[in-house]
């Protein structure tokens, strides 16, 4: 078997069908398997894949044992020559493991490949490729300053050798997966996808991002405002230093003043409340349920434009493939007063994210 594609879920039943569904369609002609780690999901996710995707590999997990842990689970039980640790919140493009797999095989001494992320409106994730998070770059980036943390002198569209990818989408041989120990254990979130690059690299690997793939990622990296946040990526932060360079005792006091001063200070950003005039709905015919639910004026269209008035836009996965929804998003980031949402194919729900810093809506239509 050539690929293993394991997505680690936890209580977002609705964003895991629409990636299982994005998933399917990208492994259509490559031997392959899609296997679902539940970390103990309180919604139906785990009824819902035995419904929907029978031949889905489901480990449910009686507790939540974190990320990777989870993820660790999860490969242990696949049985690609390569694996994929996959966010459920994102949506691949039909060509997206083809095109991968094709580049990892080119490549010798090959670590983990990862690819270029964009949130739900179409703008580009950083955390898609970033640097060694030594000490000065991650203190700046707790001052907001995050420039030395993101690999910003690789252009968004190359593709190049970078030193740290983000653990919501990479892709590499299992058996250089084993070689490093998998996601280290002692991190439950945050920090463990930056372990896994540097142990890459120590290895004498070599990390690829690749900027011709672009993925959906709902739910990107949370910004610095929520101290929440802000307490985690520095606790993880520590626990990399620790790890992996040489104990200082000062520049310990430093990041846990750091953390707390964050912790305490920082509040949690406030979410923009958003205004929508009129839905475009993208497809080559009406859907009733749809236009029951949303009971405001719809616009049938089989192209993309753009709006004078607040819209929202709704793309027809029955109509259009994943990977033009994709490209339609990303094009169309710029524009200040349209948001999106996706209708899957053969669902009755439409969902989508209009922020960085939650993972946004689900509508469901009933009959």
């Amino acid at each position: 078997m050539k690929l293993s594609v394991v997505i680690l879920n936890y209580n977002v039943r609705y964003f895991l069908e629409l990636c299982i569904k994005s998933v399917q369609a990208a492994l259509k002609d490559i031997d392959s398997e899609i296997i679902v780690v539940d970390n103990n999901s309180e919604d139906d996710s785990c009824n819902m894949v035995r419904e929907l995707f029978s031949e889905v590999i489901l480990i449910e997990n009686r507790e939540n044992y974190g990320f990777s842990k989870g993820n660790n689970i999860g490969v242990k039980k696949a049985q690609g020559e390569y694996v994929c640790i996959l966010n459920p919140d994102t949506v691949v493009g039909e060509d997206t493991f083809e095109v991968l797999l094709k580049f990892a095989e080119s490549k010798e001494d090959l670590g983990i490949v990862g690819c270029r992320l964009i949130n739900g409106k179409g703008g580009f994730l950083p955390e898609s490729k970033r640097n060694i998070p030594y000490v000065q770059a991650a203190f700046k980036k707790l001052l907001g300053d995050s420039k030395a943390y993101y690999a910003h002198n690789v252009p968004k569209e190359s593709i190049s050798k970078v030193d740290i990818l983000v653990g919501a989408f990479m892709l590499l041989r299992k058996n250089v997966y084993n070689e490093l120990g998998g996601f280290d254990e002692d991190y439950f979130m945050y920090g463990e996808d930056i372990d896994i690059s540097y142990k890459s690299l120590q290895q004498g690997y070599h990390n690829y991002y690749y900027g011709g793939i672009t993925v959906i990622h709902f739910k990107g990296e949370s910004t610095l405002r929520d101290k929440n946040y802000a307490k985690r990526f520095y606790g993880a932060m520590q626990i990399f230093y620790k790890k992996h360079f040489r104990k200082n005792i000062l520049y310990d006091l430093i990041v846990w003043l750091g953390v707390q001063i964050v912790y305490t200070f920082r509040t949690k950003p406030e979410l923009k409340k958003k205004r929508v005039q009129q839905y475009a709905f993208i497809s080559n015919k009406q859907n009733e349920l749809l236009n029951k639910i949303l009971g405001k004026n719809i616009f049938l269209m089989q192209k993309l434009k753009y709006f004078s008035v607040p819209t929202e836009v709704i793309f027809d996965a029955n109509f259009m493939s994943y990977k033009e929804i994709i490209c339609n998003i990303e094009k169309q980031n710029n524009i200040a007063n349209t948001t999106y949402k996706i209708l899957p194919n053969n669902s009755k729900f439409i969902l989508g994210s209009d922020s960085t810093i939650d993972r946004g809506e689900v509508f469901v239509f009933d009959e």
